[in-house]
């Protein structure tokens, strides 16, 4: 067994899969899932796992070379608008029914159980060198 990191085989797996330039989105319970991409659906309950954890257990295992959220982040949820600028200084913001557009060009979608607004953001792969 796998001593340490994202011990979830789906996910696991799908992260080893992922090159540079894919895009994960990261998303909310609430967030429509598109037809297509492979779909890792990590919500337990209302609130767990919480986007933070997911994202921060994923940020370790990534190389991120760009971010885009939904500009309504801002207004609508802005605990996760803080937490999003904090690992995401050159963030890019779009409406959110053109993040949701964009997510259909997803490789890997990763359901969190979040219960907030906008928890959503979509991550372009990088390299490790």
């Amino acid at each position: 067994m796998k001593k340490a990191g994202i011990l979830n085989r789906h996910l696991s797996g799908a992260l080893a899969a992922l090159g540079h330039t894919d895009q994960v989105l990261v998303c909310d319970a609430g967030m429509p899932i598109p037809d297509g991409p492979r779909v890792v659906d990590l919500a337990f309950r209302a609130g767990v796992p919480s986007f933070a954890e997911v994202l921060d257990g994923l940020l370790a295992e990534l190389v991120v070379e760009g971010a885009t959220a939904a500009a309504e982040v801002r207004e609508a949820n802005p605990e996760a608008a803080v937490l999003l600028a904090g690992h995401f200084p050159g963030l890019a913001f779009v409406p959110h029914e053109r993040l949701k557009e964009l997510s259909a060009g997803a490789r890997l979608i990763v359901r969190t159980g979040e219960a907030r607004p906008y928890a959503n953001v979509l991550l372009r792969c990088g390299v490790f060198f």
